[in-house]
């Protein structure tokens, strides 16, 4: 059973930053592919970046692209989100998660993904 603990959300100003983490219970944290995505208010969850299991390919959502990196540490099995130029339109629950294997295909698509954490609130104000 795979366990995902979420921290580093806040309030933070618009233009401001914030790291987000993750940390994953597993045995061997090279074998999974990690997730992040989100959920604003009164919208669906949506991908925001992903990474194969030895961090050497990354994704991410048009959206944020040029302003969040995701990185891992295998030495703490955790996951990182830096997230810098915050907007209010980043305002969201976001989680982690995390599938064994490769990146799934379809990314985007939170069925496609087997492990979730239970998220971190991450509020930008104007």
């Amino acid at each position: 059973q795979v366990q995902l603990a979420e921290s580093g959300g806040g309030l933070v100003q618009a233009g401001g930053s914030l790291r987000l983490s993750c940390a994953a219970s597993v045995r061997t944290f090279s074998r999974y592919a990690m997730g992040w995505f989100r959920q604003a208010p009164g919208k669906e969850r949506e991908f925001v970046a992903a990474m194969n299991g030895y961090g050497s390919t990354t994704y991410y959502a048009d959206s944020v692209k040029g302003r969040f990196t995701i990185s891992r540490d295998s030495a703490k099995n955790t996951m990182y989100l830096q997230m810098n130029n915050l907007k209010p339109e980043d305002t969201a629950l976001y989680y982690c998660t995390a599938d064994p294997g490769s990146v799934p295909s379809l990314r985007e698509r939170e069925g496609n993904w087997d492990y979730w954490g239970q998220g971190t609130q991450v509020t930008v104000s104007s």
